[in-house]
């Protein structure tokens, strides 16, 4: 008799077993079905825009008097480009360079590969350009660099960076190149890490916003140096007088770099942030630091004015689950976390957004957490304007012989 409970008992497991695997693969069949290739190339643009990669072709916007050789505007949490001038041309950047220096240095900082001790190398003493006239045997911290970095523009600064980070400044350049290709950067290339006219060094103004508006995102941190209008090193013995004159003369200005040599000519990324909305103005080869500062100026002011932040309406339903079959974990949680708090449009028209959530009833196992599993669309009336991925807050594998097993003794003794 027992033997006989035993074989049905495991007849039962086999049954269910099957029955798992069956159900689970009937189901994603029917999600592939569902999953058109146009909604998977939607998808794929969203991560590359999320990641800075992309921007977004620019909209109509009247012509605006920009007394420069190249300009761009874009909003700095989409990317979405807002006015361009000659963006794609390849032209000298000057200092505008030592944003990919400040970037990498940030991003070794956060991975842990740099101390705030940081030794001055040999070849910082031989810059020329802007220099904070480093001595041999002197020694400053990570921290007194940056802000020579980013307040006086100092090259000799942004060699020592580089060579700390790179081990030299050919290796470090090698770094740059290799960031700029992996951000989509594709017209930049770099000769050096202070931006110096040499043969090769160029870059576009579509290039730098994608620059600044990484480092912005990635590396808030800048913005506490980008912010200095002035201060010392040397215990008071040097002074720092920032470049960026916007500081004291433009509302909401945050950064983030100027340059200007002879080849580019005089030139800015500027950061803003206004009413929750933050704008990113490239202007390359101005004529004069006037031009400079009076093209970003317009170029903020248009945007400032054309545009707002408005809160991205709340979804109507936001499951926290979805049921997951052939996993023992039945359902996994939900990460909106890609979703922003605002969504730029035009000026007064907020009011006209809506949201559209697009999630399957049911999964197939395996899932993985960070999977994409739906998106949250935001429209201003008939129009599409943001997609934004929803995604799996947690692993949820799939069931094996020992969870089949496990869950049928639950169900046939009644126990948790």
């Amino acid at each position: 008799m027992e033997r006989k409970n035993f074989a049905v008992l495991c007849a039962a497991v086999l049954c269910f077993w099957l029955f798992a695997l069956a159900l689970g693969t009937a189901e994603g069949v029917g999600l592939r079905a569902v999953m058109h290739p146009e909604e998977r190339a939607v998808s794929a643009d969203v991560e590359e825009a999320a990641e800075g990669i992309l921007l977004p072709a620019a909209a109509a916007a009247p012509q605006l008097d920009l007394n420069c050789r190249a300009a761009i505007l874009i909003e700095q949490g989409s990317g979405r480009v807002l006015y361009e001038k000659n963006a794609d041309e390849r032209v000298p950047i000057a200092s505008i360079t030592k944003v990919m220096t400040l970037l990498l240095a940030f991003e070794a900082v956060h991975d842990g590969r740099l101390t705030m001790e940081t030794p001055v190398p040999e070849h910082a003493y031989h810059m020329g350009g802007s220099q904070i006239w480093l001595e041999p045997g002197e020694h400053f911290t990570l921290d007194e660099m940056i802000k020579a970095i980013c307040v006086s523009s100092a090259n000799d600064a942004a060699v020592a960076v580089a060579e700390l980070v790179g081990g030299s400044e050919p290796a470090f350049v090698e770094q740059m190149n290799a960031r700029a290709a992996s951000l989509g950067m594709e017209q930049t290339s770099f000769r050096n890490a202070c931006g110096l006219d040499a043969e090769g060094h160029l870059s576009t103004a579509r290039d730098v916003a994608v620059m600044s508006r990484t480092i912005l995102n990635t590396c808030p941190e800048v913005l506490h140096y980008t912010g200095i209008w002035t201060d010392t090193l040397r215990g008071g013995a040097t002074q720092l007088v920032n470049t960026n004159k916007l500081l004291r003369r433009y509302e909401g200005i945050t950064g983030l770099k100027t340059g200007t040599t002879g080849g580019a000519g005089v030139c800015i990324s500027a950061s803003a942030t206004r009413n929750g909305l933050s704008l990113i103005a490239v202007i390359l080869g101005a004529p004069s630091s006037a031009d400079r500062f009076d093209a970003a100026t317009t170029l903020l002011d248009y945007g400032f004015g054309a545009y707002e932040a408005a809160p991205l309406p709340k979804l109507e339903a936001q499951p926290l689950q979805i049921t997951v079959k052939g996993s023992a974990a039945g359902s996994v949680p939900l990460d909106y976390s890609a979703l922003p708090e605002t969504v730029l449009v035009e000026k007064g028209s907020g009011a006209s957004l809506h949201t559209e959530l697009t999630l399957p009833e049911e999964l197939e196992a395996p899932v993985e957490q960070g999977q994409t599993l739906g998106k949250a669309a935001v429209y201003q009336g008939e129009a599409l304007l943001e997609e934004y991925e929803v995604r799996a807050a947690a692993d949820a594998p799939r069931m094996t012989v020992r969870d089949a097993i496990g869950l049928l003794w639950q169900s046939l003794t009644g126990e948790a």
